[in-house]
């Protein structure tokens, strides 16, 4: 069983169901880091263990100017259109 927490609203907890997984992984993933400090050296790991693990796997990297305001939506479209699968790096 996966345990999913959500951190926006901790007064009334929403269940939540994790997305179906992929049999392979294929097409490209996103890495997202939101400016906070340090996120670049998580998604640096991350990136290199991907490569690794998935060698037919694109990997493009992003950056939200500020990890204080909403990923803004001409990022987030270009997020959209040109990747598979996106993780967001939190780190401090």
């Amino acid at each position: 069983m996966t345990t999913i927490l959500d951190p926006t609203d901790e007064r009334v907890p929403i269940e939540r169901t994790p997305a179906a997984r992929p049999d392979r992984l294929t097409g490209v993933i996103g890495l997202l880091d939101i400016s906070k400090p340090r996120g670049n050296v998580l998604l640096d790991e991350l990136e290199a263990l991907l490569g690794d693990r998935f060698p037919g796997v694109e990997i493009k990297r992003y950056r939200k100017p500020t990890f204080a305001k909403p990923c803004p939506d001409d990022l987030r479209g270009r997020i959209r259109s040109e990747c598979s699968f996106v993780v967001e790096a939190l780190a401090d």
